[in-house]
């Protein structure tokens, strides 16, 4: 009896340590389409639900990202309101505007090492190419390609649920950025979703990322030719600074309750 007992003490604190809520400190810095800049944000992670806090002078813009509902909520700290997208049917929509079939990736290890918020990090080298067309358009199609190194720590704190979250989203075809943004830029926006399940089929948590997205158009006399020509690379940079695991509130991954939520397509 006693046996049994301590056999189930021990079962449950492994299940427990296997699982742990997470929370990750970053900064991300980007240049392109004529922009540049640098913002910080935190991100929260509790089971199959994911929280961004991005932060950009006095605003804070937050993502929720729930896995199970098919629901993102997207608001700022300057309104009382929230967006809602079911991304269920954002994801049928962006599937007319890029063509997986045809799409190629890789992520191999590069033997560099090097030591990032305290922790060792393996070296890898990525690159997507994801062909892909205005509103559907098969007249003006581009070629959306984002490359570079990135850093993994396949051990780091947190690393089980992190990656039980971008595994899960990877597998229900899930955009994990602003809708907005992905209905611009659909093969950049499905190119990403693509990086993030390749970083989590590596088996860890990627803290330092550096890629370009380059974006040409394919054939000739080819509208968005000379667009894509001025537009030029996009470049973004994320730093972890620091990852912490411990019990996250359920209220976190959600609107406070007083927002107007607002449904979005």
């Amino acid at each position: 009896m006693k046996a049994a007992v301590v056999a189930t003490m021990f079962a449950f604190i492994l299940a427990s340590s296997a699982y742990a809520d997470v929370t990750l400190k970053q900064t991300v810095t980007g240049k392109g389409l004529g922009m540049s800049g640098q913002s910080t944000g935190t991100t929260y992670i509790k089971g199959h639900k994911m929280r961004s806090d991005a932060v950009n002078g006095d605003k804070t813009q937050t993502s929720i990202f729930d896995l199970d509902s098919q629901k993102l909520f997207i608001f700022d700290s300057k309104k009382k309101e929230a967006d809602v997208w079911d991304m269920a049917a954002f994801a049928a929509q962006l599937s007319t505007s890029v063509d997986t079939a045809r799409m190629t990736a890789s992520l191999e290890p590069n033997g560099q090492t090097k030591e990032i918020a305290g922790q060792s990090a393996a070296g890898y080298d990525l690159e997507i190419s994801m062909p892909a067309s205005m509103a559907g358009n098969p007249d003006m199609s581009m070629l959306v390609t984002l490359s570079g190194p990135t850093w993994i720590v396949k051990d780091a704190p947190g690393a089980a649920d992190y990656l039980r979250f971008y595994k899960a989203a990877a597998e229900k075809g899930w955009v994990l950025s602003d809708p907005r943004a992905a209905q611009g830029a659909p093969g950049q926006a499905r190119a990403m979703t693509e990086m993030y399940r390749q970083l989590a089929e590596a088996g860890g948590i990627p803290y330092e990322t550096d890629m370009q997205v380059k974006m040409s158009a394919s054939g000739s006399g080819n509208p968005l030719g000379g667009l894509l020509a001025r537009i030029g690379n996009v470049s973004t940079s994320t730093s972890i600074q620091s990852v912490e695991t411990g019990d996250l509130a359920d209220d976190l991954f959600a609107p406070p309750p007083e927002y107007k939520l607002n449904s979005k397509k």
